[in-house]
C-alpha cells in the first residue's frame, strides 16, 4: 500500500519516515522509524533509532525553516527563521481610534507625534514596545510599553482585521508598519499601564493632537525588559 499526500499540481509527497516523540515529565527523547510497505496491508514502522542533529536540521530546511544569505539593514536588530525585530524613529503618523466614544471621535484621523519604537514578528504575532531615545538600541536597552490600545503587557497586537503583508522579510516591515499604523485603535488589551500621563491614556494623546512636537518620553511606563530579553523571550515577561 502506497501512501502518498498531493499539494497544487505538480507536487507529490510519499511517506518516508516517521518520528515517535517520547515523554516523562520534562524529559524526552525521539526515534525515527523507517515506513515499510506492504502489498496487501497498511504500511508499518521498522525498528526505530535515535533522532541526529543532522537529520533536525535537515527537516527543519525541508519545512522551510531555513533562511537564504542577506545583507540586513541597520534598522532590522534581531533576526532567526521563526522572528524579525527592527527599530523605527521618532516621528509623526496618523491616528486612527474606532471605538465610537464622543471623546475619541475628535482624535481620529490626526496627526501625532510618536516614539522610537521597536517592533517583532514571531510567527503571525507582531510585538510592539517603545524607545525612550531615538537610536538604535543595544541588547541592554531597557524598553518601554508602546502607548496603544490593541496591545497588551507583553506587547503582543491583536491583529484582528489589520491588512498585514503576507510575507515576513526585511523589505516588508515597512508595510507592517504601515499597516498597524493604518488600523483603528479600538480597546485597551489587559490590564496594563500604557502611560504614566496624568490623564491617562485619552489625556496623553488629547494632548498631542495636531501638534508639531516631540512626544514626552516622560510619559512612557516601564515594561520591565531589555531589548534582549523581549527577543529572546517572544514578547513574554
Amino acid at each position: 500500500m502506497n501512501v502518498h499526500v498531493r499539494i497544487g499540481d505538480n507536487r507529490s509527497f510519499a511517506l518516508k519516515q516517521a518520528v515517535l516523540l517520547y515523554q516523562d515529565g520534562n524529559r524526552a527523547f525521539a526515534t525515527l522509524h523507517e515506513v515499510q510497505g506492504r502489498q496487501d496491508g497498511a504500511p508499518y514502522l521498522g525498528a526505530g533509532q535515535s533522532v541526529t542533529t543532522g537529520f533536525l536540521e535537515k527537516l527543519a530546511a525541508g519545512l522551510g525553516a531555513s533562511l537564504a544569505a542577506e545583507v540586513l539593514p541597520e534598522h532590522v536588530l534581531a533576526r532567526t527563521p521563526e522572528m524579525i525585530a527592527w527599530w523605527s524613529s521618532a516621528q509623526h503618523r496618523l491616528m486612527f481610534f474606532g471605538d465610537g466614544n464622543k471623546e475619541t471621535t475628535k482624535l481620529n484621523g490626526k496627526m501625532y507625534p510618536h516614539p522610537a519604537l521597536v517592533f517583532m514578528i514571531r510567527g503571525a504575532e507582531l510585538f510592539v514596545r517603545a524607545l525612550e531615545k531615538s537610536s538604535r538600541p543595544t541588547a541592554d536597552t531597557p524598553l518601554k510599553s508602546a502607548p496603544y490600545w490593541n496591545t497588551d503587557s507583553h506587547g503582543r497586537v491583536c491583529l484582528g482585521s489589520m491588512r498585514v503583508p503576507e510575507e515576513v522579510s526585511t523589505s516588508s516591515l515597512s508595510g507592517w508598519e504601515d499597516a498597524y499604523f493604518a488600523s483603528e485603535f479600538t480597546h485597551p488589551s489587559g490590564a496594563i499601564q500604557l502611560t504614566t500621563h496624568p490623564c491617562g491614556f485619552l489625556g496623553l494623546w488629547s494632548s498631542l493632537a495636531g501638534r508639531n512636537r516631540r512626544f514626552p518620553v516622560k510619559f512612557l511606563s516601564d515594561s520591565r525588559q531589555t531589548l534582549r530579553e523581549f527577543v529572546q523571550g517572544g514578547g513574554e515577561r
